[in-house]
């Protein structure tokens, strides 16, 4: 058998699993095309995710830890760009935010100049010194009543300086901006550190990011959430009162709420599909080009390639920066799809490890690999705890349903998805020790 045919039944084999999540109503794959859409169209962001962990891990040998942060800043960029400003935001406080941030950028900035144009010694430390202090004490004079303004406008519902009103999708490459400025930050000063030296620093900026997110309310309202945002297309409630689609729905014999649901839940896997092969048109030519042939060869062997006059720190910012925004756009539509930005559930498990696990179950190095290891293991992640249920009633038919092991057994369906998630992990490195998909 062909690799190309061994590969096509193992994209085949996911598609059935999804499929009969959706057509079967009993036994281990009980679901509905309710489920079974949402579970794709998580799949396909999931997908994007380990394609651009792949970039920066199977391209440039990158061990980056914090896809999380990369992430929720993709989302943020939805609040940012598609939700409605604030009223009054601007004139309570807006201008003044953004005065102390350039404020504070200014600091930095005059930070770095002292330290690159005066020499060594104490007048320099305590021009250094004195400049944080007052840069410091200055950001914050401006800073504090301009977000004490903001936040107290309609706290329950605002508090906020909300967003610029554009249309969702454009979010989404805002996001990938967003991100990639974020990567570009991390990486001036990150990409000079060993591989794991560098997963430890990307682990908590991911964490600051997230934390910044969770307090700052003015920006991302916190723990508050941020509900109600935008979609590309119209909502279930809209539909149900179109009467074009009610007929629509009465002539295919469905219930104008289940299909509203369906037809939400299609569009927005036709915007992830067109997304994700667009995504992995770019990731397969640029892996085919000079350009990914260099990218392996620095992975290879970093010395090797710098004593052939390629800049090797500049090549790793570049594709850490690439595989970020990737990551920032994943992040957008995870947002898009839910419809809120709840900060709260960014958590590295799901957002950092899991990623981690798909790239290596699929294959890192192959762009391939990494889209099949999003859906697989995307679906186990979602359909393992209910099938651990079916499987232990099962196993346990012959016992009382007051039995102290079947009870045990069925409160223990929680931990499922991790058992499987390594012991997925474990059969994979045993036995396709480079993934499903191998690089080539």
């Amino acid at each position: 058998m062909s690799e190309t045919v061994k590969h096509s039944l193992m994209f085949a084999f996911v598609g059935v699993l999804i499929i009969l999540d959706g057509t079967t109503s009993f036994g281990i794959f009980a679901g509905s095309w309710n489920s079974a859409l949402g579970i794709l169209n998580m799949g396909l962001v999931s997908a994007i995710m380990a394609l651009g962990v792949n970039l920066q891990w199977g391209f440039a040998g990158l061990f980056n830890v914090g896809i999380m942060g990369f992430t929720a800043l993709g989302g943020l960029a939805v609040v940012l760009v598609s939700s409605s400003p604030t009223p009054g935001a601007w004139s309570q406080g807006g201008i003044g935010i953004i005065m102390a941030l350039i404020l504070g950028a200014l600091t930095v900035v005059a930070a770095v100049f002292i330290t690159k144009n005066m020499q060594k010694g104490k007048p320099r430390v305590l021009a250094l010194t004195g400049l944080l202090i007052a840069g410091f004490f200055a950001y914050r004079a401006v800073f504090d009543p301009a977000v004490s303004g903001v936040e107290a406008i309609n706290p329950a519902l605002y508090g906020s300086l909300g967003g610029l009103g554009l249309p969702v999708l454009l979010a989404w490459p805002a996001g990938g901006l967003l991100a990639a400025g974020a990567a570009w930050l991390i990486g001036k000063t990150a990409l000079g550190l060993r591989s794991d030296y560098l997963a430890i620093a990307t682990l908590g900026i991911a964490e600051i990011i997230i934390a910044i997110m969770k307090n700052e309310d003015w920006l991302s309202r916190g723990v508050k959430n941020v509900v109600g945002l935008p979609r590309p297309m119209r909502k279930e409630i809209v539909l149900q009162e179109d009467p074009g689609f009610l007929d629509t729905a009465a002539s295919l014999g469905l219930d104008p709420v289940v299909a509203s649901t369906l037809y939400v839940k299609i569009t927005y896997s036709l915007l992830f599909t067109v997304v994700l092969l667009a995504l992995l048109w770019m990731a397969q030519m640029g892996l085919k080009s000079p350009w990914g042939r260099m990218m392996r060869a620095i992975r290879d062997n970093e010395v090797a390639a710098e004593a052939m006059g390629k800049n090797v720190t500049r090549r790793h910012l570049q594709i850490f920066v690439l595989g970020s925004a990737i990551c920032g756009v994943a992040g957008a539509m995870m947002t898009t799809l839910d419809g809120q930005l709840t900060p709260g559930t960014y958590n590295p498990l799901r957002f950092t490890f899991l990623i981690w696990v798909m790239v290596v179950v699929g294959g890192s190095g192959n762009n391939f690999g990494a889209v099949l290891g999003g859906i697989f293991i995307w679906f186990f992640w979602i359909k393992v705890e209910p099938m651990g249920a079916g499987l232990i009633n099962f196993v346990t038919y012959g016992l009382a349903d007051d039995s102290a092991l079947k009870l045990h057994l069925l409160d223990s369906t929680a931990h499922m998805r991790l058992f499987t998630m390594g012991l997925i992990l474990l059969l994979v490195l045993r036995f396709s020790p480079r993934g499903l998909i191998p690089e080539k």
